[in-house]
C-alpha cells in the first residue's frame, strides 16, 4: 500500500525536486504543491498520510496551514523539511511514519 505524501513549500524548483525524490520510491505518492490554497483542496479531496512542511513558509503561514489541515485531518503527521540530501529525507519520513 502506498503512502501519499503532500509537499508544501515555496521554491518551485526545490519542489520539483522534492516531487522526483518522493515518486522515485514505488511504496509513496508525492504530491506536491507551492500554494496553500492547493494544499488544502487537495486535503479536501484525498486521504493524507503525511505532510511535510518546506523552506519558504513563515511561522504565521504555518501555524495557519496546520490549523487548516488539522481541521480536516486530525491524525495526520506535519513534520517540517528544510532541505538536506534524499537519505535525510528518506530518514524523517521514516521516523514520522512509525
Amino acid at each position: 500500500m502506498q503512502t501519499t505524501i503532500l509537499y508544501i513549500g515555496r521554491d518551485t524548483e526545490i519542489t520539483t525536486v522534492m516531487n522526483r525524490l518522493l515518486n522515485a520510491r514505488p511504496e509513496w505518492k508525492g504530491i506536491c504543491v507551492c500554494n496553500d490554497e492547493e494544499a488544502i483542496a487537495i486535503c479536501q479531496q484525498q486521504k493524507i498520510d503525511l505532510v511535510l512542511l518546506g523552506n519558504g513558509i513563515n511561522h504565521e503561514e504555518e501555524v495557519q496551514l496546520k490549523g487548516k489541515i488539522l481541521a480536516l485531518m486530525p491524525n495526520v503527521k506535519i513534520i517540517q523539511h528544510y532541505g538536506g540530501g534524499s537519505g535525510l529525507l528518506y530518514g524523517e519520513i521514516m521516523m514520522a511514519l512509525d
